[in-house]
């Protein structure tokens, strides 16, 4: 999976707890640095995305690894959307390192959902217009 551009790139700080026993990241670690550049990019747009009503809930994640990421390393995540739906937005993302490296793609569906009943309800109209800047052109 290639990213045609990466609208929204964060950094990640390498902590020695995400650390394994090989000086590797562990691959669990992942799914962590996905979760806080979607949180970063969330409260980004400018608009509400989370309420007392709905919210978002992460439906499936994808992680394809490539090649291990090694303490110390300057690491960033790129976000695009790949597919917007009703109520839920299909978030590819990477991995990469400061010099190119892919260490890590793949795609997170995230579902908006009522809190009471848990079924999914429209995409917030601020979601909607923040994810539509990161489709490819």
């Amino acid at each position: 999976m290639t990213a045609p551009h990466a609208p929204f790139r964060t950094p990640v700080t390498l902590r020695w707890s995400d650390l394994d026993a090989l000086n590797h990241v562990n691959n669990a670690r992942y799914l962590t640095f996905l979760e806080q550049a979607r949180i970063e990019w969330l409260q980004g747009i400018g608009d509400a995305w989370v309420s007392d009503e709905a919210g978002p809930v992460v439906a499936s994640a994808t992680l394809n690894f490539k090649a291990p990421i090694t303490y110390p390393a300057d690491i960033f995540v790129e976000l695009f959307a790949e597919k917007l739906g009703t109520s839920s937005v299909v978030i590819g993302h990477r991995i990469v390192a400061a010099d190119g490296t892919l260490h890590c793609d793949g795609q997170v569906v995230v579902v908006w959902i009522d809190r009471r009943s848990g079924r999914p309800t429209p995409l917030p109209d601020g979601v909607r217009r923040a994810a539509e800047t990161l489709l490819p052109a």
